[in-house]
């Protein structure tokens, strides 16, 4: 029996290592991606602690190397959608039953198992079947993942010290019980650590999860399961399913006991989801918590008085890094016009550096988008301002699928503020630029506030205190993460909780411990120790 206030070691992010040549931990991954591409896996779901597999088999294709097949994941169906829900709401009885710190164990298991035997592997299948670079791969799919599971238990022991105050001869308490019913996570291609915390953050807190990762991620989301299963996750606590989204939606959002939902996609697909749960909301038990973080058009704003080398870099990192492919990325820029000119050339200078290619070639700065969809999509936006008169390509604007879904660094330079790549998210390596009088440097505030229906990043970059503060206070509502002198992407559990609102999502904020009270039902109690024993009131006395 637990008799005593148990306290967690205390988190600290991740150290990100430097993979320099001939280091440990270059040597490491570099055999773990040997050994990745010189095997066939087939990739079963995981439901109530069982690896299942249909007769529907469909491979797995690094989006960098079309010819090569990683293996192939079985594709599900309703009848599996149900069999997930089945055993979560069958784990479900002992798991929340799971003394706090028990589950908390099981997490900071994870993150060292992460950190240690599990790198290289993690760090290996995200690179093959997302197409980042090391970097990429290890700020997101190790450092990023074991900062969330780190954090988040010392999130929940800081919740469960909030207690209320107590009378005389009243003791008040509040138990931080889990939702009724089940979680569904429903998760994204483009960051490994996000899959993962989107289960993990409310199984941590005593849920049941079931989880449908996009198919471009089920590569590396069959080691993140391997990986709760090694920390000693009890079988059905998360589920891993892979069929189509309106299959399961089908299941999940017509169950009564549905109670929450934890996304990161598009902007669409959550509204859509939003609008089918309130539409059922008679058949559910309780009304279910939506969490989502949806897309972004995120910005940076550049005042006269900014470095102009630190804005090119700055571009270029927040703009290509990953293709684009990131909510955060930046890919709209306001730059005065006395700055443009410097700004171009060192942004003109970098992009002849750039090196486009395989990931497992540790020189590349970028590699592929992540499928045809996504290719044709962004490249159907390049070919439209190449046509366009209020437009001129400046940098990249060339694309190629015949080996891999590459599209190099585009950048577009348009007189026209209005103008679709301005405004429209395309998620992809294209940032699109506008120059401005430096005499409407608020004016230009105001565009950047009006012009996209998101609210995710954005930043100013400025020496000018004054000008700082003005797009601080302009932008107030334009961006949950906002960043003076730096790009817009790069947050860090703990100390950049991640989130945006408008079109963008809930801004319940990743990496904080704002996310993880959506995923708790208070109770409060209270007791009496002299209960009364006569129901008359001093006032009601005689005169």
């Amino acid at each position: 029996m637990s008799n005593a206030f148990y306290r967690v070691p205390k988190a600290v992010n991740e150290p990100i290592l430097s993979y320099r040549p001939d280091s440990p931990e270059k040597i490491a991954l570099k055999a773990a991606l040997k050994t990745c591409k010189a095997q066939v896996i087939e990739i079963p779901m995981h439901i109530g602690g069982k690896k299942v597999t249909t007769d529907e088999k469909v491979a797995i294709h690094p989006p960098h190397e079309l010819s090569h097949t990683l293996g192939y994941f079985h594709r599900g169906g309703a009848i599996h959608v149900q069999n997930a829900i089945d055993a979560a709401l069958k784990a479900k009885v002992e798991w929340e039953k799971m003394p706090w710190q028990e589950r908390a164990a099981i997490f900071l298991k994870a993150a060292d198992l992460l950190c240690g035997p599990f790198r290289a592997r993690m760090n290996a299948a995200t690179m093959l079947c997302q197409s980042k670079t090391v970097y990429q791969a290890e700020i997101d799919a190790v450092a990023e993942m074991a900062d969330f599971f780190r954090f988040n238990v010392q999130f929940m022991t800081e919740i469960y010290q909030q207690q209320p105050e107590s009378s005389p001869g009243i003791w008040n308490r509040t138990e931080y019980r889990p939702l009724e019913g089940f979680v569904f996570a429903l998760t994204p291609f483009n960051f490994t650590s996000i899959a993962a915390n989107l289960c993990a953050a409310p199984a941590m807190l005593g849920n049941v999860v079931v989880w449908k990762p996009a198919d471009s991620q089920i590569y590396s989301a069959h080691v993140i399961m391997e990986l709760f299963e090694a920390a000693g996750l009890p079988a059905g606590v998360i589920n891993l399913v892979y069929c189509d989204g309106p299959v399961a939606g089908d299941v999940i959002f017509k169950h009564p006991d549905f109670a929450g939902l934890h996304f990161t996609g598009s902007t669409k697909v959550f509204q859509t989801l939003w609008q089918t749960i309130g539409n059922q909301l008679s058949k559910y038990k309780t009304y279910p918590r939506i969490v989502g973080e949806t897309g972004g058009k995120d910005f940076v704003m550049v005042h006269a008085s900014a470095d102009a080398k630190a804005v090119a870099v700055g571009l270029s990192r927040g703009s290509f890094e990953y293709q684009g492919q990131k909510c955060s990325a930046a890919s709209r820029a306001y730059i005065p016009k006395s700055l443009w000119q410097s700004i171009k050339n060192f942004m003109i200078e970098d992009a002849k550096t750039f090196k486009m290619g395989n990931p497992e070639d540790f020189q590349n700065f970028v590699s592929a988008v992540i499928d045809e969809r996504a290719f044709d999509k962004i490249t159907h936006y390049i070919a439209q301002a190449k046509k366009a008169k209020d437009c001129e390509i400046i940098i990249g604007g060339n694309y190629d699928k015949t080996k891999g879904y590459f599209i190099e660094p585009t950048v577009i330079v348009t007189t026209n503020p209005n103008y679709e790549t301005l405004c429209e998210e395309l998620f992809g390596p294209v940032l699109t630029i506008y120059v401005y009088p430096d005499k409407d440097y608020v004016k230009t505030l105001e565009l950047v506030d009006k012009t996209s229906p998101y609210a995710l990043t954005g930043s100013i970059f400025a020496t000018d205190r004054m000008a700082v503060n003005t797009a601080f206070e302009q932008l107030r509502h334009a961006a949950g993460n906002f960043y003076v002198n730096d790009k817009p992407t790069g947050a860090v559990v703990g100390q950049q909780p991640f989130g945006g609102a408008r079109a963008s999502g809930t801004n319940d904020k990743a990496g904080s411990v704002l996310n993880l009270y959506r995923w708790l039902s208070a109770r409060t109690i209270k007791e009496t120790f002299v209960s009364p024993t006569d129901y008359r009131y001093p006032f009601m006395a005689a005169e």
